[in-house]
């Protein structure tokens, strides 16, 4: 029945806001946009800019019905669904609504979360075997892409270090997740709690450098997800290393 219940945890996540870099990255969640992803969601933002004048005429509770719709789209985009496919969406719902199924629920329901997993995992490849062939991307061991933007002059941390970063996530479609950008203030956080993903990456940086880490899925949050981080994921970084903080006095 787990498949059912996909859309219901979606739609709360909808209205969760954005968990805190704190509570995300400490608690090996996650963060950072590659510059291409970064140019998508301006795109996207400019895109809908002319939609704002069609919510003048709405009354509140217009607002908030059409919200609503936004919040449904935006937790499925990790189907990275059709403009064909978005109508069967529609479909569904309309059918839902009149009563009228076309099929079993039952039935298909339970194939909704193996679908959006198998995209999930299709993009996700996609995407590190496209970072992987950028200039200057180097793979580690792990499966990890690292790509220094901006050389840093300072120490290496070390794995038992803990450092201070800026830092912003997204997923391989563009999807931010996590942003310290957004605090304003800076993340500190042993490289023991994180992500191995960051405890391997962050290692290769030094002190005021700064880079794009793309951590497939096995390095990150595997194949069950983490919050709005779809299973099977691929996550890409962009991470400042700041400092290096002193061990705290005993």
């Amino acid at each position: 029945m787990r498949g059912l219940l996909v859309f219901i945890p979606l739609l709360l996540l909808a209205q969760t806001p954005t968990p805190s870099t704190k509570s995300t990255t400490a608690a090996k969640s996650t963060a950072a946009a590659p510059s291409t992803a970064a140019a998508k969601s301006t795109a996207a933002a400019k895109s809908t800019t002319p939609a704002a004048s069609a919510a003048a005429g709405m009354t509140d509770d217009q607002k908030t019905i059409y919200a609503l719709g936004l919040s449904i789209y935006k937790n499925i985009t990790p189907f990275n669904l059709s403009p064909a496919e978005l109508e069967l969406v529609k479909k569904g719902m309309t059918d839902a609504a009149a009563g009228k199924p076309a099929l079993d629920l039952d039935v298909q329901g339970p194939k909704i979360n193996p679908l959006v997993t198998a995209r999930t995992k299709a993009a996700s490849k996609a995407y590190l075997d496209k970072a992987a062939l950028q200039a200057g991307a180097v793979k580690l061991p792990s499966g990890v892409i690292y790509r220094e933007e901006r050389a840093g002059t300072g120490a290496f941390p070390k794995a038992t270090d803990t450092v201070s970063v800026n830092y912003r996530g997204t997923l391989a479609n563009g999807t931010e997740f996590d942003s310290s950008y957004k605090t304003g203030k800076p993340f500190p956080t042993p490289l023991t709690r994180v992500i191995p993903c960051w405890t391997e990456g962050v290692q290769k940086m030094r002190v005021g450098g700064k880079a794009q880490l793309v951590c497939p899925a096995e390095t990150a949050y595997g194949e069950q997800g983490q919050g709005g981080i779809p299973p099977g994921s691929t996550l890409i970084f962009e991470i400042e290393l700041l400092a290096i903080n002193p061990p705290a006095a005993k």
